[in-house]
């Protein structure tokens, strides 16, 4: 099976792009999942959340992009039909979405409070910004690091990935690179880049749009899954290098990002509040943007 991942175009089962492993049946087993998170940098767990709650959350998403005339007329809702050319709708942060009571009890619900203060061992908090993603035909997420975007608080920062419904891989889902939260190859890069902040640097935030470059230079492969479902959820830490693959659908990709961190930790004061700040300077002034080629030259990788 051919997948497309940025300006790429790899074989699934082959050299470059490989299968997530499932830590499904640790569940329960905490002592294990953390073992396993230390191990792989991620953990890929199936039906964690109610599916009942996820689609309905995804009924209400595409409801309200229906209403802004962002699906085709006369498709059905939930299929997320894109219209001729697409139109783009902003969700990231959008609180009249991301935090109606459909989308909370998936975001917020029982099941990711009761996962995490198992994992941690110790009282949940999680990020009052969500980012609520619409991703459209052709577009697709550049390899990065999650701290460069929310690394001022805890340690034991990790985000939670959620499809909102079934999504194949041709329509765009989360792919992690192999090793790059701890194999000795991708050092220098969390030394640097890893050490980054989006809004204090004003770099761009993806380390690479070309994920053959990065396994090239570093090693590893890159992993996914043929299919996410309902319910499922990738769950990893701030220094696991992830992308996706490219929607090549004419179906919007629905998904969400939520972090969760130990209550009583110190939190990245960006994404926390009744009306977080967000960035506040990265991407504000194209003039004083740094491309990240230039960042990686003075950072000699």
């Amino acid at each position: 099976m051919r997948v497309k991942m940025g300006i790429r175009e790899f074989e699934l089962g082959g050299p470059h792009l490989g299968v997530l492993r499932e830590s499904t049946d640790l569940l329960g087993d905490f002592d294990a999942l953390r073992r396993r998170m230390v191990d792989d940098g991620y953990l890929l767990l199936r039906g964690l959340i109610d599916p009942r709650k996820v689609i309905q959350a995804r009924q209400t998403v595409m409801q309200f992009m229906d209403e802004q005339g962002a699906l085709t007329p006369g498709t059905p809702v939930l299929e997320g039909v894109m219209p001729r050319g697409g139109k783009s709708v902003g969700l990231m942060g959008r609180k009249g979405i991301t935090h109606h009571p459909d989308l909370r009890a998936v975001l917020e619900g029982e099941e990711l409070f009761r996962f995490f203060e198992g994992f941690l061992g110790e009282r949940a908090l999680t990020f009052d910004y969500k980012w609520m993603r619409a991703v459209g035909h052709e577009q697709f997420t550049g390899a990065h690091y999650d701290v460069v975007y929310m690394g001022r608080g805890s340690d034991r920062l990790y985000t939670t990935w959620i499809p909102m419904g079934d999504t194949p891989i041709e329509q765009g889902v989360l792919a992690m690179c192999e090793g790059s939260h701890n194999h000795p190859s991708f050092e220098k890069v969390r030394r640097t880049y890893g050490r980054m902040d989006v809004d204090r640097d004003l770099v761009q935030g993806w380390f690479s749009d070309d994920p053959l470059e990065i396994i090239q230079k570093y090693g590893g492969r890159w992993l996914t899954t043929p299919h996410f479902r309902a319910g499922d959820v990738m769950i990893f830490g701030m220094y696991t290098m992830h992308a996706s693959t490219t929607n090549t659908t004419n179906r919007f990709r629905l998904s969400a990002d939520v972090r969760f961190q130990p209550a009583g930790d110190p939190v990245d004061e960006r994404w926390v509040g009744d009306n977080p700040i967000g960035h506040y300077a990265w991407m504000k002034d194209p003039a004083r943007q740094v491309a990240m080629e230039t960042a990686k030259a003075a950072w000699g990788i």
